[in-house]
């Protein structure tokens, strides 16, 4: 019972994340210790679905399907899943207000939030081989910088995309589900659809939301199996990256720019950015302290990862 607690305030916590354009749900699982587990668990619900279409159309026996069914972490994902599509809803209807309306204390808040959740990442790096080199500082520095300048870009605005821009938007932006640095909401924000997209969800309007979902679960089968190669075998620079998309990701959520993202010095309510800022360091702090508490900090995921 207190894991299945512990793994739905997990999902609402990524679930708000990808209401928040400039914040990855992949950052959160990383924070919250679910990171490893929701990649493996999510590259063998694409295995089974890649089993049961080959059962479908006259393949092999079911057993292997039914095996993959089984071996899935049904009590990790199932509140996740509850989690994540209450935050969802929720976050559509009352952050997304708080964003128009406080959007420097917002941004501060969850510029704290990322700044502190790169330990993570920088932290399993030396477990995953030792100290830092020059070339991991190089390469994390490169794809920074990288990020830095992609999410500086002006955004545009698109009021009536069409199905396959919907399509294509969604496959490529439900990749920040399961990739730490990059925002899903960002993305969506950047092409113009963002709006267009809560407008969707506190809307119902089913046409599109069935779209965008076929879309993003084309994009997360693709990518995920990508993604748990990379971690499983190649772990270390892999890593490396994520920390530095995780440090470019900041710009994305600096309290002070103008309309086409340019950023701003500190001008006005300077005072209460830096304490939300703060605030969202000690909630990491905080939720590090609690998963390493119950038992469920990364040494677990990585437990996970050598068995998969």
């Amino acid at each position: 019972m207190k894991n299945a607690v512990v793994n739905l305030v997990r999902g609402l916590l990524m679930g708000v994340a990808e209401v928040i354009p400039g914040v990855s749900g992949g950052t959160v699982a990383l924070i919250v210790g679910i990171y490893r587990t929701l990649i493996n668990a999510i590259a063998d619900a694409v295995l089974a679905v890649r089993q049961l279409i080959g059962l479908a159309s006259g393949g092999p026996s079911g057993r292997r399907f039914a095996e993959t069914l089984r071996s899935l972490p049904w009590a990790v994902l199932i509140p996740l899943a509850i989690g994540m599509g209450a935050a969802l809803v929720l976050g559509a209807k009352f952050i997304e207000p708080l964003l128009e309306t406080h959007p420097i204390q917002m941004r501060a808040l969850f510029f704290g939030l990322v700044l502190a959740g790169i330990y993570v990442p920088a932290h399993m790096v030396v477990r995953a081989g030792g100290r830092w080199r020059p070339v991991d500082y190089v390469v994390a520095l490169i794809v920074a910088a990288v990020l830095f300048v992609l999410v500086g870009l002006p955004p545009v605005s698109i009021s009536d995309p069409s199905p396959l821009i919907v399509f294509l938007a969604a496959a490529v932006a439900i990749c920040a589900l399961v990739l730490p640095g990059v925002s899903g909401s960002f993305l969506l924000y950047t092409v113009g659809m963002y709006e267009t997209t809560i407008n969707a969800v506190n809307e119902r309007d089913l046409a599109y939301l069935a779209v965008f979902a076929l879309g993003a679960v084309v994009g997360l089968a693709v990518f995920v199996s990508v993604l748990k190669w990379l971690l499983a075998h190649r772990t270390r620079i892999t890593l490396v990256v994520i920390t530095g998309l995780m440090v470019g990701s900041l710009r994305a959520l600096w309290p002070w720019e103008d309309d086409d993202r340019g950023l701003l010095a500190p001008t006005s309510d300077v005072l209460s950015a830096v304490v939300l800022a703060v605030v969202g360091v000690l909630i990491v702090v905080g939720l590090m302290v609690l998963e390493r508490r119950l038992g469920l900090s990364e040494e677990q995921e990585d437990e996970s990862l050598e068995r998969a």
